[in-house]
């Protein structure tokens, strides 16, 4: 009896300790997911920087007139002098983006879910939403203006109208792509609609439907500079609109490397977010090297 009772000890303080190495394993796994991620970014950076040598190199050299290519000296200055009037502009143009991209992914995958789950609504729909998308977005952009008048829902509208397309699309794939035998084995097993949803139709569709954000968050940013082209008086395209005018060459590369860096940071939370969200999916994993040392 006193064998068997110290035997149960040492289980007991193992389960016991189980959430907390689980805990640490899990938050160990995704500080190496992140230190691989951030690993990465040398080679874009390097990227970079040798685009931003050549253009040092072809306005140093004057290969081009300064009217049409200004040097990275005076985007600086441009940057230097007018930071405040630009952060202000560009918070606007984040803010239409961020908003139109978080109701396109909402909006976009209640519309894959209600397509998949309902025969009626896929063939009703789906077409209409493709229809939606050969519409030139530009197009509408003008009606926008005259329904919503000429403050931040026209550019949000917009946005939405863009990404929402890639949500859908890569949603309804995503959906449809689960092995019928799972879903087979989750009705024997008395699993009702929502729970098989929860634990195997929305995780196997999320490779295909963050595919699908990554695509949707940078049209977002088109959308909403779109809007702002058509009737603004604030943003980057507000800006862009003016520069252009007044043909500050300066002016516009600041305006599109800021458009460009607002792209490159939204998509590159949601890059994170997949590696957070699907570490088991192949996308994820490391490629394995066929040669051997």
């Amino acid at each position: 009896m006193s064998v068997s009772s110290s035997a149960r000890i040492p289980a007991t303080v193992d389960r016991d300790a189980t959430p907390a190495k689980t805990s640490t394993r899990t938050e160990r796994r995704i500080g190496v997911r992140l230190r691989r991620f951030t690993g990465s970014l040398w080679r874009p950076a390097l990227v970079l920087a040798g685009l931003f040598a050549a253009w040092w190199f072809i306005t140093w050299r004057e290969l081009v007139a300064r009217y049409l290519i200004p040097p990275p000296s005076e985007v600086w200055t441009i940057f230097r002098d007018e930071f405040g009037f630009l952060m202000r502009q560009t918070w606007v143009t984040f803010y239409e983006t961020v908003l139109g991209f978080v109701l396109a992914a909402a909006l976009g995958l209640v519309t894959a879910v209600l397509i998949v789950y309902s025969r009626t609504l896929d063939k009703a729909v789906y077409p209409l939403v493709l229809f939606a998308q050969v519409i030139p977005k530009i197009a509408v952009a003008p009606l926008l203006i005259v329904w919503f008048g000429f403050g931040l829902t026209p550019k949000i509208v917009l946005a939405v109208l863009i990404a929402f397309f890639p949500v859908v699309i890569s949603g309804v794939a995503g959906l449809r792509s689960t092995d019928p035998e799972l879903l087979d084995l989750s009705s024997t097993m008395g699993a009702g609609p929502w729970k098989t949803f929860r634990k195997i139709r929305f995780p196997n569709a999320l490779p295909h439907l963050m595919s699908g954000l990554k695509v949707a968050v940078t049209l977002a940013v088109t959308g909403a500079v779109v809007g702002e082209f058509v009737g603004a008086s604030e943003g980057l395209g507000y800006v862009l609109q003016v520069a252009n005018g007044n043909l500050n060459a300066a002016m516009l590369f600041a305006d599109l490397l800021l458009m460009s860096a607002i792209g490159i940071v939204l998509f590159v939370v949601v890059e994170i977010a997949e590696a957070l969200l699907i570490p088991w999916h192949a996308s994820r994993r490391r490629p394995v090297s066929l040669t051997t040392s």
